[in-house]
């Protein structure tokens, strides 16, 4: 495998990634509003607070990209 060719096709996958995000726009505000609310003031984001919500963006993002590579 030569270096060129690695780079084109991690180019091109970076490209689709706005595509491929916008599709998940529900998702990613949910995942969002709850890593906000669990975050107010001083308080750092903890593990598994919002594994729920990010579950669902991370299915939907994988889902999205599948769709797009056929």
């Amino acid at each position: 495998m030569s270096l060129p060719n690695v780079w084109t096709r991690t180019r091109e996958k970076l490209r689709l990634f706005p595509e491929i995000f916008s599709q998940c726009a529900e998702e990613a505000a949910v995942y969002g509003k709850c890593v906000g609310a669990t975050t107010t003031g001083q308080v750092e984001l903890k593990k598994d607070l919002c594994a729920k919500e990010f579950e669902a963006l991370k299915t939907c993002f994988t889902n999205a990209a599948k769709k797009r590579a056929k």
